[in-house]
């Protein structure tokens, strides 16, 4: 019961730094049409900013100015390349962000070299949250799982509660009316982009100390963002946070079962012998496959309801 349980909360930790992840990459999506593949290279540098922050002035500001740089260069992005190719198609923003995200890598690593950086969680967060059934539960996750949710509320506010929200959304669907009641649409476009890649770098500057910063951090992560945007709907938030949740909580239940998929089988009703089809796989044990499992929930998706759990879009 113990090893659900502290299993559970890690799932649900990691499962909310999955949606501060995809949440910004949610909100491009829905708002501009764009699939942005660079995402998680703006992830890396949110990282990397907090490090050199932290190393200055502390953690606690890193938290506020690293998210910004980010946000910054995500804006500038947006504005001098990204605008100029959108006439092109999706085809062609694609393929700039798929660029981009190798030119940042290199730069990481000619700034910051190959190895990994001393990044750190601060001493005020290291120690234990609480103990439940004699383990411990880290309360750097707790803080990780509080400023999700805070974000999240803050994202739900803006974009329904303030005029600013609405003249987002609105200027997705209607852009000539949006622009005929004085608002500059590509303006809105550009802080709609500065503010997902702020959003990616704040992940950045949580996730960073708690796992490793390196220069394969945004390649670790990229590929499942895109998992949890489709499993939750194309540009559906609500979505990418329940997907979020539920692969966070799949994969982390799963690394720590050590038992073979064996034991699945009688749940199943089928019978496997060492004479079986396919007894090579079945024999492996459910944490040798939990990599794949996000993966295989995906496919899923796509061929039983394209449209994700909570999606409006085909994916």
């Amino acid at each position: 019961m113990e090893f659900y349980t502290i299993s559970l909360l890690n799932g649900i930790s990691y499962g909310l730094l999955l949606f501060m992840l995809s949440s910004g990459l949610t909100l491009i999506f829905s708002m501009m049409g764009v699939l942005n593949f660079a995402h998680a290279s703006f992830y890396m540098l949110g990282a990397y900013f907090a490090y050199v922050v932290s190393k200055l002035i502390g953690f606690w500001p890193a938290l506020v100015i690293a998210p910004l740089l980010v946000g910054l260069l995500g804006a500038a992005f947006e504005k001098y390349c990204l605008r100029r190719v959108h006439k092109f198609g999706h085809v062609a923003e694609l393929l700039l962000t798929f660029g981009l995200s190798y030119i940042v890598v290199e730069l990481v690593q000619l700034v910051w070299g190959r190895s990994s950086v001393d990044y750190v969680i601060p001493p005020a967060l290291s120690g234990p949250l609480f103990t439940l059934y004699g383990l411990q539960f880290p309360m750097y996750r707790g803080f990780m799982m509080l400023v999700a949710l805070l974000m999240l509320l803050s994202i739900w506010l803006l974009l329904t509660r303030t005029r600013m929200g609405l003249v987002i959304q609105a200027a997705l669907t209607h852009p000539q009316a949006v622009e005929s009641l004085g608002h500059n649409v590509p303006r809105v476009f550009m802080l709609v982009f500065g503010g997902g890649a702020a959003l990616a770098g704040l992940a950045g500057v949580i996730g960073g100390n708690a796992f490793i910063t390196e220069p394969g951090m945004a390649e670790a992560v990229g590929t499942i963002i895109f998992v949890v945007v489709v499993v939750g709907g194309m540009g559906s938030l609500a979505g990418a946070f329940l997907a979020s949740l539920l692969i966070g909580i799949i994969q982390t239940v799963a690394v720590g079962i050590n038992s073979s998929l064996l034991g699945l089988a009688p749940m199943l009703g089928l019978h496997i012998t060492p004479d079986t089809f396919g007894y090579t796989i079945w024999s492996m044990k459910v944490s040798s496959v939990a990599p794949i499992l996000p993966f295989l929930l995906m496919v899923l998706i796509l061929i039983f309801r394209p449209k994700g759990l909570m999606g409006t879009r085909e994916g």
